[in-house]
């Protein structure tokens, strides 16, 4: 079964292995949160996802976020990670939404980012966020069904970096 768990020592070598299969894929580890993280630190990680959450040591333009591990129990593995940003900034609005989600290469394709994302939601009812914005590239095709498939609306397409194309959704949680 798939929960999202707050960050811990308990997890230290699941959330190791997950980091270490993502940097080994070359790819670009998603949430931009667990890729700034220094794991090799990991106390201090903790410390810093659990000041984040609380709005403590914030750097300018940043807003208080909550990131939590994808957990299989079943599997006892990490099998990826979300970013729940308690609200927008002007940049979060346009490119970055509430909610930042990445699943680890090996575990892709198998339904974790749909479930993650309706945890995730679910979070986000907690935190008072009753409309949800959620971005992702226009040629991320299994994100922009992972968001549809939680009730995700296209608002809009926007520019991107990289001379990518932003696809803007949201979430009306007011149901």
């Amino acid at each position: 079964m798939l929960k999202l768990v707050k960050p811990s020592i308990k997890y230290k070598k699941q959330y190791i292995e997950m980091m270490q299969e993502w940097e080994l894929s070359g790819e670009k580890i998603i949430p931009y949160s667990i890729r700034i993280a220094d794991y090799n630190n990991f106390e201090t990680m903790i410390e810093h996802f659990e000041k984040e959450s609380n709005g403590i040591d914030l750097k300018p333009n940043q807003v208080p976020a909550t990131t939590l591990w994808a957990y299989d129990d079943k599997k006892d593995k990490i099998v990826g990670a979300v970013n729940i940003r308690h609200k927008l900034n002007e940049s979060l609005l346009k490119n970055g939404g509430h909610i930042g989600d990445g699943v680890r290469p090996s575990e892709r394709r198998k339904g974790y980012a749909t479930e993650m994302i309706r945890l995730a939601l679910e979070e986000c009812k907690k935190l008072g966020i009753n409309r949800v914005l959620m971005v992702c590239y226009k040629d991320n095709i299994g994100s922009s069904k992972s968001i549809q498939n939680n009730g995700g609306i296209l608002e809009n397409e926007i520019p991107a970096e990289d001379d990518k194309i932003d696809q803007r959704y949201w979430i009306d949680l007011n149901f």
